[in-house]
């Protein structure tokens, strides 16, 4: 195998294999047979008329010393997140304008960190519960790192999405915390599965700085969400005149120190023991008597 990565970068998949193989000294039939290609095929997705499967590229980038990525991309640094890209991979390999596969993806990954723990996730553990392969993923996304990120992000922007959907049918304020009380329990299995998603999100997040502007985004739109209902109800006349913003970070705050205490099984707090200190804190701070 040659170790040596092609410079400078070419600027396109096509070149970039030519490239690879002008480094391994062997004619395009001689490097085709090697890596197991028709060799008419190898020189139709040479000059375009036809698109490398992503195994195809896997195969060829391993005899050239070098990543699907670089192949794909031109680049294999460990910055950048998934490729901003319209191609995707249909169910045979073929680099395709598709667009549902990357949200499989990441939807498989966020489960698995859910169920097994953030560092006990493997890509190939990934790539089995999609019926996929590791360069397939690898297609999307550059490193492990990157993939993990992602499937966070995702859990938490669906977890909102969801309960958007869900408190803009309620108009009354009071009614409306209670609901997102009720959301909050980690009591279906999805909300267990989330709750359990955010908690690593915290540990990774307070042990790495480069995560920290997300978090604080979902967490910002977290406190706005309750934010939004708190002054909705001094609007409707429900809840007395308080600060929202305190109100929001004193209960944002109960509500994840209570669901922390219930996913850890700590003092063996059922999560209707979790409801009720939430609704008493609703009825005594805020509900007008």
């Amino acid at each position: 195998m040659n170790d040596a990565v092609p410079t400078p970068e070419p600027a396109s998949v096509q070149e970039r294999v030519r490239e690879v193989i002008r480094l391994a000294g062997r004619s395009q039939r001689a490097f085709a047979a090697e890596v197991g290609l028709d060799p008419t095929k190898l020189s139709k997705s040479l000059n375009g008329s036809r698109r490398f499967t992503i195994e195809e590229l896997d195969r060829i980038g391993e005899a050239g010393g070098v990543s699907v990525t670089w192949l794909l991309r031109g680049r294999d640094d460990t910055r950048v997140g998934p490729a901003v890209s319209a191609a995707r991979i249909d169910g045979e390999g073929t680099l395709l304008a598709e667009t549902g596969r990357q949200r499989e993806i990441v939807d498989a990954a966020w489960r698995l960190i859910a169920e097994r723990g953030y560092h006990s996730v493997r890509v190939a553990d990934i790539a089995r519960a999609c019926g996929t392969s590791t360069a397939a993923i690898h297609y999307y996304f550059d490193t492990r790192q990157d993939l993990l990120n992602a499937a966070l992000r995702h859990c938490v922007a669906e977890a909102f999405a969801r309960q958007g959907a869900v408190l803009r049918e309620v108009d009354d304020a009071h009614k409306r915390l209670l609901t997102l009380i009720d959301l909050q329990l980690p009591v279906p299995e999805q909300v267990v599965l989330e709750w359990r998603v955010w908690l690593q999100f915290w540990a990774e997040t307070a042990l790495r700085p480069e995560l920290r502007t997300v978090h604080e985004d979902f967490y910002a739109r977290w406190r706005e969400t309750v934010e939004r209902i708190v002054r909705r109800g001094v609007k409707q006349g429900v809840f007395r005149d308080v600060d929202p913003d305190e109100t929001a970070l004193r209960f944002t705050a109960l509500t994840d120190g209570l669901a922390i205490q219930v996913l850890t099984g700590a003092q063996q707090l059922p999560p209707d023991m979790m409801r009720r200190v939430l609704v008493d804190f609703v009825n005594s701070e805020l509900v007008k008597q």
